[in-house]
């Protein structure tokens, strides 16, 4: 391990970097966010609380950067903080959300907000309040843009056996917050994204109780279809945290270690390009500036938490970085990821 120490001086802006969204555990209101330095690699700790002088409450979830501005979703705290990317100080706590899951900035109006209790939020971008609420039945989870829609993942009940809902994937017209269409997936798909060649992939768990086998799903977005599925071992493999390169030809998700596959292979890769080796993997971004992989390391749950930065194309180790409590996602600054 190489950690870096929290410095001593105040970086002079969080306007380029990569920030460690820290979950914290369960119902303790020890979330934070971690903030790595683009030019010289230093970490900086818990910048919302030394910025606030409060706790950023229970559970941070994900976040989004747009307009100079950091739009951090706190899961348990029912919570969006909007934070100037200057000074990380906050602009407004944007509240009344049911389990707020991830935001999607849709123009510089407003933006949805996916709840695992039902329904998105509109967010008006100008007062920073929820406007309507778009009905859905059960969790929402993911979302990504294609032309005027939004694709997003509606996971199934959260409370009850998978088995008594299906599963899908909701496409919303952001012109008018209608849903227009949905497509059937395999159970509990937590993850979405789109490629360089306009197919949006489905990464589907199988369900919390394991009740079919993971896939891996390409979609046509024009044509609303599913059009293949790669099917993982059931029992087996725990595939999560599906990303995409910078250059949008290559996917990488968690499985016994980080796993490469380009958006043309025929089959699931057969081992992962980064082993496990003892880590407990938890979360993974991918920089869109230069491609390398940032891994989280959730240890234990109790302890601080530790991110690994590899190369994307050898899975060779760059640098370690020490971070917060269950270090679960990344969001690069300046490039709105």
């Amino acid at each position: 391990m190489d950690p870096d120490p929290d410095p001593d001086t105040t970086f002079k802006s969080y306007e380029n970097g990569i920030f460690i969204i820290n979950e914290g555990n369960f119902n303790w209101g020890n979330a934070s966010v971690s903030f790595i330095d683009s030019k010289d690699y230093l970490v900086k700790q818990d910048i919302f609380q030394k910025a606030n002088n409060r706790s950023l409450g229970d559970v941070a979830q994900s976040m989004k950067v747009f307009n100079n501005m950091g739009f951090i979703v706190v899961n348990n705290s029912n919570s969006v903080e909007v934070v100037s990317l200057k000074d990380f100080k906050s602009i407004k706590t944007i509240t009344g959300f049911n389990s707020p899951r991830q935001i999607e900035i849709i123009d510089s109006n407003k933006a949805y907000v996916t709840n695992m209790m039902k329904d998105i939020a509109v967010v008006d971008l100008h007062t920073f309040t929820i406007t309507k609420t778009i009905k859905l039945h059960d969790w929402t989870e993911s979302m990504i843009r294609f032309n005027d829609y939004i694709f997003i993942t509606n996971v199934g009940s959260y409370n009850s056996p998978n088995v008594k809902r299906k599963a899908k994937i909701q496409i919303i017209s952001t012109s008018d917050d209608q849903i227009v269409d949905s497509i059937i997936t395999g159970k509990e798909p937590l993850s979405i994204l789109i490629d360089r060649k306009e197919k949006i992939w489905v990464l589907c768990t199988g369900g919390f109780d394991s009740y079919e086998a993971p896939t891996l799903l390409r979609i046509d977005p024009v044509l609303k279809m599913v059009e293949k599925t790669f099917t993982f071992e059931k029992g087996v493999d725990s595939p999560s945290r599906l990303c995409i390169n910078h250059t949008g030809d290559t996917l990488y998700y968690l499985n016994k270690g980080v796993c490469q596959m380009p958006v043309n292979a025929p089959d699931l890769p057969s081992q992962p390009l980064i082993p496990s080796d003892g880590h407990l993997f938890y979360g993974l971004g991918i920089n869109p500036d230069n491609g390398n992989l940032f891994v989280s390391d959730a240890v234990d749950y109790v302890q601080n938490g530790w991110v690994y930065q590899y190369n994307q194309s050898n899975g060779k180790l760059i640098k370690t970085y020490p971070a917060g409590r269950i270090p679960g996602s990344f969001c690069f600054s300046g490039t709105g990821r």
